[in-house]
């Protein structure tokens, strides 16, 4: 078991730095794929170049696993035309530059575990998204499908894949919860929209032991969906980081004609709900240390 290979895209990312010091510390061999070198003197780094599809065939040999997390922040900017492409294809066409040198080379390579994302289901009310469930028809959506498609590629080679559909991703430096927490702290923080709209979300140490799952369970294969048993609404969600942080909310809700003004198309992110089942994963004897908000934030603020 120890002493596998793990190659990682996206490794310069917050989960892909949260995995590689995991995998560090089990005694797994940790390589990068990315497009400048790491700093980092226990993992190499190789270099690709997804516009002009360059990649370093050596970044294949002798690993064991590949670790597919590359992709443009979703939220990081507004939905432009060239954005939205750069969303889609930093995903897909590194995925597929993989896939093709897998075909030409001699590899070991015997599984690809992919991120995806809650949104294949986007905006779904409160309806329970199992990985059965059938993906929306918006943007977010066709990402995932078309994501999830190009990861798949890897099946026709003999691999394993696994596809982790993630939610909100709770870390106190990167991702949503910053975001969420400054206004907050500042005292103007308020729920977004209606704040009925439901949010799964995840505990960034359960992220990467659910990577680490999906590396050693060679049982797992497919879709599962990342994200607690216990999703909440955005107001929920606000609260429990209010009280966490000590502070009051006394301003009305934040309209969601607003946020689709400032935002335009990306408001989708924090005004759609999705509300993820996760009983896929743990019946495979998953075990979240985080299950519930209160013990979530307090590990991430004490």
């Amino acid at each position: 078991m120890m002493n596998k290979k793990i190659l990682i895209t996206g490794g310069s990312g917050n989960v892909g730095q949260h995995l590689s010091q995991l995998l560090l510390r089990k005694g797994y061999e940790v390589v990068h794929l990315s497009r400048s070198k790491g700093k980092n003197p226990k993992i190499e780094t190789f270099l690709w170049d997804i516009n002009t599809q360059k990649i370093d065939e050596d970044c294949i040999k002798d690993v064991d696993v590949i670790v597919h997390l590359a992709g443009a922040g979703i939220a990081d900017s507004r939905w432009t035309a060239k954005r939205k492409k750069l969303i889609l294809e930093s995903r897909t066409r590194s995925i597929q530059l993989i896939n093709d040198l897998l075909k030409k080379h001699p590899h070991q390579v015997n599984s690809v575990i992919s991120a995806g994302a809650s949104g294949f289901y986007s905006d779904r009310g409160d309806e329970w998204m199992t990985e059965e469930s059938a993906p929306n028809k918006d943007f977010l959506a066709d990402c995932s499908i078309w994501w999830e498609q190009a990861v798949d590629e890897a099946l026709a080679l003999g691999l394993r894949v696994v596809k982790f559909r993630t939610g909100i991703i709770l870390d106190q430096k990167e991702g949503a919860l910053p975001k969420m927490a400054t206004p907050i702290k500042l005292g103007i923080g308020a729920p977004l929209g209606s704040g009925n709209q439901y949010v799964s979300w995840i505990h960034i140490h359960d992220v990467a032991m659910m990577y680490l799952k999906g590396i050693e369970d060679e049982n797992l294969q497919g879709a599962y969906n990342m994200s607690t048993p216990n999703p909440l609404t955005n107001t929920e969600l606000t609260k429990a980081i209010a009280r966490t942080l000590k502070k009051p909310l006394w301003l009305p809700n934040i309209p969601a004609f607003l946020l689709k003004l400032i935002f335009g198309e990306m408001s989708a992110v924090v005004l759609g709900s999705t509300r993820m089942d996760v009983h896929k994963i743990m019946a495979t004897s998953f075990k979240f240390r985080y299950p519930d908000i209160d013990s979530a934030l307090q590990e991430i603020y004490e």
